[in-house]
């Protein structure tokens, strides 16, 4: 069972992936394919159902963002440490467009070490690798003290620390 951080808390999973091929549940929360999203978008918006997305790493977000703005939850793919383009998927959607809700990473590359600078570029929601231990995991949040680059998470700056 892989486990489940939002917010620096450890969480029930309350977005199951639903199977593209899956009939949707009458209500209730459920992440779906981008591919899944475009084909029934108008059957997945019914009442009663809250429904994030799934966004593979090889897509533009900003081609997409009409399609995908208003769900509650955007999940981002990590396949594998030497692809980060999830990390500037995250960035868009926090800094360009102001995204609120959940940004939730899931994949491979979902462990420890990558957890703060995960936080770093906008991700809230980190879905666990399966050999992860998530009590150690939340001691990833509290690594780093100082931030040298603006970024996502709004932290002060050394820079602007010094100045104020």
């Amino acid at each position: 069972m892989t486990h489940l951080i939002r917010d620096q808390q450890l969480v029930e999973h309350d977005f199951p992936l639903l199977a593209d091929d899956a009939a949707p549940p009458a209500s209730g929360k459920l992440i779906v394919s981008l591919e899944r999203w475009r084909k029934d978008a108008a059957e997945l918006r019914g009442p009663g159902l809250e429904v994030g997305v799934r966004i593979p790493n090889t897509v533009n977000v900003e081609d997409i963002w009409a399609e995908i703005s208003d769900r509650p939850l955007i999940n981002l793919e990590f396949p594998g440490f030497a692809d980060g383009r999830a990390y500037s998927q995250a960035r868009v959607l926090r800094d360009r467009y102001g995204y609120r809700g959940e940004v939730r990473a899931s994949g491979g590359a979902v462990v420890r070490d990558q957890l703060h600078s995960m936080a770093r570029c906008g991700i809230n929601g980190f879905e666990l690798r399966a050999d992860q231990d998530p009590q150690v995991c939340l001691k990833a949040f509290e690594d780093f003290g100082l931030a040298y680059q603006p970024a996502a998470d709004g932290a002060l700056t050394v820079l602007r620390r010094r100045a104020s």
